[in-house]
């Protein structure tokens, strides 16, 4: 890996967070290479902590950065790429962690030759007992993928797959270690409650997937939770894409 190698995040959540812990946990990248941006510094802290350096500026970061995760809500990707789009070269690699956003919609949103790869991460992340799943996009080389898994290693379980699983993979690995996150839970030191709404997106696949846990029996209900997390990860893919395609005209 190239120790010169500039890392940013746009985003300063909980995703962002335990990802960078792990990229730094490898020492193949220096706390100086990487940089975070968020409209707000309340996350700021723990980031400073691990030496990383923070802006305000998501037009900033990329510009001194390689590769760039958008560790952001779903519904904020197109107007984050919308700011960033001229920033943007040959030479980036771009990351997306916003569930339910496609391959075609993050393309049709950046210039035509960009590297993007999709990332689905889960909280666990946090205690680097993550499970990733990635895919890699039209423009994105074996070796692009090979970067990224170099990179994550240190979060948890990576591993390379066709974008069909990533909604599965949503569902199953990344709202349903809320279903029974215990070595989270007890790693942390937080409240069940609190950790809960730490998971839990406003209108998120996790929350839809606990109140489907609630409405039945446990058994049966977990397996609905999954799936109505997984069909939640669909529906915000299927929200940004009309906008993606609006953009590009």
């Amino acid at each position: 890996m190239d120790s010169n190698l500039r890392i940013g995040f746009i985003g300063a959540g909980n995703m962002a967070y335990g990802i960078a812990k792990g990229v730094l946990q490898s020492g193949d990248v220096p706390p100086t290479n990487v940089k975070v941006s968020a409209p707000s510094a309340r996350n700021f802290g723990r980031f400073q902590e691990l030496g990383v350096a923070v802006t305000h500026s998501n037009a900033e970061l990329v510009s001194s950065c390689d590769l760039v995760f958008v560790a952001v809500k779903p519904h904020l990707v197109t107007t984050i790429l919308s700011e960033i789009t001229d920033c943007v070269t040959r030479k980036h690699i771009i990351v997306s962690v916003a569930a339910g956003v496609t391959l075609a919609t993050l393309q049709g949103l950046l210039p035509f030759d960009t590297v993007v790869l999709r990332l689905m991460p889960n909280l666990p992340c946090l205690v680097q007992q993550g499970a990733l799943l990635f895919s890699r996009g039209t423009r994105a080389r074996q070796e692009d993928g090979d970067l990224l898994r170099s990179l994550l290693q240190h979060c948890g379980l990576v591993e390379e797959g066709p974008e069909a699983w990533i909604d599965i993979h949503t569902g199953l690995s990344g709202s349903g270690v809320a279903f029974g996150a215990g070595q989270l839970l007890r790693d942390s030191g937080k409240h069940p409650a609190q950790l809960r709404s730490e998971v839990c997106t406003p209108g998120g696949t996790t929350i839809f997937g606990l109140h489907a846990m609630e409405q039945g029996g446990v058994r049966a209900a977990t397996m609905t939770a999954v799936e109505t997390a997984t069909e939640r990860a669909r529906e915000l893919g299927r929200k940004s894409a009309p906008t993606a395609t609006e953009n590009r005209k």
